[in-house]
């Protein structure tokens, strides 16, 4: 006699989502990766920024409002050595504002997730191509997402030294009064130069 499940079937695969919104114009990019790790999370910032950079000729400072979470943390080594290699590499400034802790809610991507839950509403996520499928058609301010997939190995544990690390925290220009919430990062050669 068949057996019945009383959840959903266990995933054959798993995809974590990373998302960027232009918060002026509801522009929302939705990045998948089967590996969530600082790695994934700066790799995915990249394919966002190569896939707008011309529509944004003219910008030369992101500002990015972070939850403050294990891979993203602004005393995370590994997520801070890569963003220093993503700044040098766009040329742009990074603002980073993190939200204190449990306080994630108020980041407007939040609301993004809901709606991408609202989307697929009980669908069976059964295979790649349904996931990314009914986040395409997702709506968000009336667009659809960008919708990318990031394959890659992201391995966890990924360690960096202390000498490695002075050489990051002299790049990092941190707030005075807020030093865990308010860095910036500034390139070597900033666009245009």
């Amino acid at each position: 006699m068949p057996q019945g499940l009383d959840h959903d079937p266990p995933a054959e695969e798993k995809l974590v989502p990373f998302g960027v919104l232009v918060l002026g114009l509801g522009l929302l990019t939705l990045v998948f990766g089967r590996y969530e790790t600082s790695d994934f999370w700066v790799d995915a910032l990249k394919v966002w920024w190569t896939s707008v950079r011309e529509r944004f000729p003219t910008i030369r400072r992101l500002t990015i409002y972070l939850d403050n979470g294990p891979k993203n943390s602004g005393v995370g080594r590994q997520f801070l050595k890569r963003l220093v290699e993503f700044s040098d590499w766009s040329g742009l400034e990074l603002h980073l504002i993190y939200y204190p802790p449990y306080h994630s809610k108020y980041n407007p991507i939040e609301r993004c997730w809901s709606s991408l839950q609202k989307k697929w509403n009980g669908v069976l996520l059964t295979s790649i191509s349904v996931v990314l499928g009914f986040a395409r058609r997702m709506r968000w301010k009336g667009q659809t997402p960008e919708v990318h997939l990031l394959e890659g190995e992201y391995p966890t544990g990924v360690k960096v030294s202390n000498h490695e690390m002075k050489e990051i925290k002299a790049r990092l220009e941190r707030s005075e009064k807020l030093s865990k919430y308010d860095i910036i990062i500034r390139p070597i050669k900033p666009i245009g130069r």
